[in-house]
Protein backbone atom coordinates (compact mmCIF):
# COMPACT_ATOMS: atom_id res chain seq x y z
CA UNK A 1 0.00 0.00 0.00
CA UNK A 2 2.75 2.24 0.89
CA UNK A 3 4.10 2.02 -2.41
CA UNK A 4 0.92 2.31 -4.68
CA UNK A 5 -0.42 5.55 -2.60
CA UNK A 6 0.31 8.15 -5.35
CA UNK A 7 -1.68 5.49 -7.58
CA UNK A 8 -4.99 5.42 -5.54
CA UNK A 9 -3.99 9.27 -5.17
CA UNK A 10 -4.18 9.86 -8.71
CA UNK A 11 -7.71 7.82 -9.44
CA UNK A 12 -9.25 10.09 -6.39
CA UNK A 13 -8.48 13.30 -7.87
CA UNK A 14 -9.35 11.78 -11.44
CA UNK A 15 -12.70 10.99 -10.15
CA UNK A 16 -13.33 14.28 -8.60
CA UNK A 17 -12.16 15.99 -11.72
CA UNK A 18 -14.34 14.10 -14.20
CA UNK A 19 -16.93 14.49 -11.52
CA UNK A 20 -16.56 18.07 -11.41
CA UNK A 21 -16.06 17.96 -14.84
CA UNK A 22 -19.60 16.58 -16.18
CA UNK A 23 -21.50 17.91 -13.47
CA UNK A 24 -20.12 20.44 -11.38
CA UNK A 25 -20.80 24.57 -11.71
CA UNK A 26 -19.02 26.81 -13.71
CA UNK A 27 -19.05 29.94 -14.71
CA UNK A 28 -21.38 31.36 -17.51
CA UNK A 29 -19.46 33.05 -20.41
CA UNK A 30 -20.45 33.80 -23.97
CA UNK A 31 -19.01 31.64 -26.94
CA UNK A 32 -17.36 28.73 -24.50
CA UNK A 33 -20.52 28.59 -22.52
CA UNK A 34 -20.84 24.79 -21.16
CA UNK A 35 -18.00 23.88 -23.33
CA UNK A 36 -15.61 25.37 -20.48
CA UNK A 37 -15.75 22.37 -18.70
CA UNK A 38 -12.94 21.03 -21.47
CA UNK A 39 -10.65 22.99 -19.43
CA UNK A 40 -10.41 20.45 -16.76
CA UNK A 41 -9.36 17.57 -19.59
CA UNK A 42 -7.65 19.52 -22.70
CA UNK A 43 -5.37 22.12 -20.69
CA UNK A 44 -4.38 19.68 -17.88
CA UNK A 45 -3.01 17.14 -20.38
CA UNK A 46 -1.32 19.55 -21.99
CA UNK A 47 0.77 20.44 -18.53
CA UNK A 48 1.15 16.95 -17.95
CA UNK A 49 2.77 16.69 -21.83
CA UNK A 50 5.27 19.33 -20.68
CA UNK A 51 5.92 17.69 -17.55
CA UNK A 52 6.32 14.17 -18.91
CA UNK A 53 8.79 15.52 -21.83
CA UNK A 54 10.92 17.00 -18.81
CA UNK A 55 11.28 13.79 -17.38
CA UNK A 56 12.34 12.46 -20.47
CA UNK A 57 15.10 14.57 -20.80
CA UNK A 58 16.54 14.60 -17.74
CA UNK A 59 16.80 10.89 -18.21
CA UNK A 60 18.51 11.74 -21.29
CA UNK A 61 21.01 14.11 -19.72
CA UNK A 62 21.81 11.34 -17.58
CA UNK A 63 22.35 8.73 -19.54
CA UNK A 64 24.56 11.15 -21.86
CA UNK A 65 26.58 11.64 -18.53
CA UNK A 66 26.53 7.78 -17.33
CA UNK A 67 25.51 5.55 -19.91
CA UNK A 68 23.34 3.31 -17.89
CA UNK A 69 20.66 1.54 -20.36
CA UNK A 70 18.17 2.05 -17.70
CA UNK A 71 18.28 6.07 -18.28
CA UNK A 72 17.42 5.12 -21.84
CA UNK A 73 14.92 3.36 -21.18
CA UNK A 74 13.10 5.66 -18.54
CA UNK A 75 14.10 8.69 -21.21
CA UNK A 76 12.13 6.97 -24.25
CA UNK A 77 8.92 5.65 -22.05
CA UNK A 78 8.82 9.12 -20.41
CA UNK A 79 8.66 10.54 -24.20
CA UNK A 80 6.20 8.24 -25.61
CA UNK A 81 3.97 9.16 -23.03
CA UNK A 82 4.07 12.50 -23.41
CA UNK A 83 3.61 11.87 -27.02
CA UNK A 84 0.34 10.25 -26.00
CA UNK A 85 -0.54 13.02 -23.34
CA UNK A 86 -0.15 15.35 -26.49
CA UNK A 87 -1.99 13.59 -28.46
CA UNK A 88 -5.39 13.53 -26.18
CA UNK A 89 -4.21 17.20 -25.75
CA UNK A 90 -4.92 17.60 -29.64
CA UNK A 91 -7.97 15.74 -30.06
CA UNK A 92 -9.56 17.42 -27.08
CA UNK A 93 -8.95 20.92 -27.91
CA UNK A 94 -10.15 19.99 -31.46
CA UNK A 95 -13.27 18.75 -30.24
CA UNK A 96 -13.71 22.01 -28.03
CA UNK A 97 -12.77 24.12 -31.17
CA UNK A 98 -15.59 22.11 -33.11
CA UNK A 99 -18.18 23.70 -30.63
CA UNK A 100 -16.24 27.26 -29.59
CA UNK A 101 -15.26 28.53 -33.41
CA UNK A 102 -17.02 26.10 -35.80
CA UNK A 103 -14.69 23.69 -36.49
CA UNK A 104 -11.86 20.94 -35.10
CA UNK A 105 -9.12 22.79 -37.17
CA UNK A 106 -8.44 27.17 -37.66
CA UNK A 107 -4.97 26.76 -38.25
CA UNK A 108 -4.51 29.09 -35.14
CA UNK A 109 -0.66 29.45 -34.32
CA UNK A 110 -1.37 27.42 -31.68
CA UNK A 111 -2.54 24.22 -33.26
CA UNK A 112 -0.18 24.66 -35.67
CA UNK A 113 2.68 24.85 -33.26
CA UNK A 114 1.48 21.68 -31.43
CA UNK A 115 1.41 19.80 -34.43
CA UNK A 116 4.96 20.83 -35.13
CA UNK A 117 5.59 19.73 -31.69
CA UNK A 118 4.32 16.39 -32.08
CA UNK A 119 5.98 15.91 -35.66
CA UNK A 120 9.51 16.53 -34.32
CA UNK A 121 8.87 13.66 -31.18
CA UNK A 122 7.25 11.46 -34.00
CA UNK A 123 10.67 11.84 -35.70
CA UNK A 124 12.40 10.81 -32.47
CA UNK A 125 10.78 7.80 -32.40
CA UNK A 126 11.82 7.48 -36.16
CA UNK A 127 14.97 7.87 -35.71
CA UNK A 128 15.35 5.40 -32.65
CA UNK A 129 13.80 2.70 -34.62
CA UNK A 130 16.20 3.48 -37.93
CA UNK A 131 19.02 2.33 -35.85
CA UNK A 132 20.26 -1.18 -34.61
CA UNK A 133 23.43 -0.66 -32.39
CA UNK A 134 22.05 -0.44 -29.28
CA UNK A 135 24.42 2.45 -27.98
CA UNK A 136 24.20 4.93 -31.03
CA UNK A 137 20.55 4.49 -30.82
CA UNK A 138 20.92 5.73 -27.36
CA UNK A 139 23.22 8.32 -28.00
CA UNK A 140 21.78 9.73 -30.68
CA UNK A 141 18.38 9.85 -29.59
CA UNK A 142 19.40 11.40 -26.22
CA UNK A 143 21.06 14.12 -27.68
CA UNK A 144 17.71 14.70 -30.62
CA UNK A 145 15.60 14.40 -27.56
CA UNK A 146 17.26 17.64 -25.89
CA UNK A 147 16.66 18.97 -29.34
CA UNK A 148 13.33 18.52 -29.41
CA UNK A 149 12.14 19.63 -25.79
CA UNK A 150 14.34 23.03 -27.05
CA UNK A 151 11.97 22.98 -30.03
CA UNK A 152 8.60 22.74 -27.48
CA UNK A 153 9.57 26.82 -26.37
CA UNK A 154 9.28 28.19 -29.38
CA UNK A 155 6.45 26.25 -30.80
CA UNK A 156 3.77 26.20 -28.00
CA UNK A 157 4.98 29.02 -25.52
CA UNK A 158 6.81 31.77 -27.51
CA UNK A 159 5.49 31.82 -31.25
CA UNK A 160 1.69 31.53 -30.23
CA UNK A 161 1.60 34.29 -28.11
CA UNK A 162 3.25 36.40 -30.85
CA UNK A 163 0.61 36.18 -33.31
CA UNK A 164 -3.39 36.73 -33.47
CA UNK A 165 -4.64 33.96 -31.99
CA UNK A 166 -8.47 32.44 -30.90
CA UNK A 167 -6.63 30.34 -28.44
CA UNK A 168 -6.52 32.59 -25.14
CA UNK A 169 -2.66 34.06 -24.48
CA UNK A 170 -2.56 35.34 -28.14
CA UNK A 171 -1.48 38.58 -28.93
CA UNK A 172 -4.96 40.85 -28.10
CA UNK A 173 -6.31 37.60 -26.44
CA UNK A 174 -5.27 37.44 -22.70
CA UNK A 175 -5.12 34.06 -20.97
CA UNK A 176 -7.94 32.78 -18.52
CA UNK A 177 -8.00 35.15 -15.98
CA UNK A 178 -10.32 36.26 -12.86
CA UNK A 179 -12.81 37.10 -15.66
CA UNK A 180 -12.88 33.56 -16.96
CA UNK A 181 -12.27 31.73 -14.29
CA UNK A 182 -13.94 31.63 -10.85
CA UNK A 183 -13.06 30.13 -7.57
CA UNK A 184 -14.88 26.94 -8.02
CA UNK A 185 -12.77 25.94 -11.63
CA UNK A 186 -9.34 26.80 -9.98
CA UNK A 187 -9.88 24.83 -7.23
CA UNK A 188 -10.77 21.95 -9.02
CA UNK A 189 -8.05 22.53 -11.97
CA UNK A 190 -4.91 23.19 -10.13
CA UNK A 191 -4.88 20.73 -7.04
CA UNK A 192 -6.97 18.14 -8.54
CA UNK A 193 -6.92 18.22 -12.72
CA UNK A 194 -3.28 18.90 -13.08
CA UNK A 195 -1.98 16.93 -10.73
CA UNK A 196 -4.38 14.01 -11.09
CA UNK A 197 -3.74 13.78 -14.79
CA UNK A 198 0.35 13.99 -14.24
CA UNK A 199 0.42 11.58 -12.08
CA UNK A 200 -1.58 9.16 -14.58
CA UNK A 201 1.11 10.12 -17.20
CA UNK A 202 3.38 8.91 -14.88
CA UNK A 203 1.44 5.56 -13.28
CA UNK A 204 1.15 4.56 -17.25
CA UNK A 205 4.77 5.37 -18.15
CA UNK A 206 5.71 3.16 -15.06
CA UNK A 207 3.65 0.47 -16.52
CA UNK A 208 5.51 0.86 -20.10
CA UNK A 209 8.88 0.94 -18.72
CA UNK A 210 8.25 -2.27 -16.86
CA UNK A 211 6.87 -3.73 -20.16
CA UNK A 212 9.90 -3.33 -21.81
CA UNK A 213 12.33 -4.23 -19.30
CA UNK A 214 10.83 -7.29 -18.99
CA UNK A 215 11.17 -7.23 -22.74
CA UNK A 216 15.00 -6.81 -23.20
CA UNK A 217 15.55 -9.49 -20.22
CA UNK A 218 13.53 -11.77 -22.43
CA UNK A 219 15.85 -11.04 -25.38
CA UNK A 220 18.75 -11.40 -23.22
CA UNK A 221 18.09 -15.16 -22.61
CA UNK A 222 17.03 -16.30 -26.09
Amino acid sequence: MRRHWWKILSFVLLAATCWTGFLGGVPVKPILNETIRNLYFHVPMWFSMMILFFISIWNAVRYLRNPIPKYDILSVQYAKSGILFGILGLVTGAIWANYTWGAPWSNDPKQIGAAIALLIYFAYLVLRNSMEDPDKKARISAVYNIFAFAMLIPTLWVIPRLLESLHPGGMGNPAFNTKDLDGRMRMIFWPLAVPGWTLLGVWVTMLSIRIKILQEKKLSHV
